[in-house]
């Protein structure tokens, strides 16, 4: 009973990786520098798409918090 050499997670029995990581290797077989380029641009955020997602979640919790005033007090207003 050993890891999969590539994720370290899944236990093989008789092979080297696990189905998912065989997939993987596959893929890199088949589309060599192309897979590294996707996984790059789609995964891995830079400094730009970073400080963009903590502008996004920055902007989205004060609009919950002005939503959250805004409905508190116009129900103190009922009151």
């Amino acid at each position: 009973m050993f890891s999969c050499a590539l994720c370290e997670k899944e236990t093989v029995y008789v092979v080297s990786l696990c189905n998912k990581c065989r997939r993987i290797k596959h893929l890199l077989n088949l589309y060599d520098e192309r897979v590294y380029e996707v996984l790059e641009s789609v995964l891995v955020r830079n400094v730009e798409g970073q400080n963009n997602k903590v502008d996004n979640v920055l902007k989205k919790d004060l609009e919950k918090r002005e939503y959250n005033l805004r409905k508190k007090n116009k129900l103190n207003n009922i009151e």
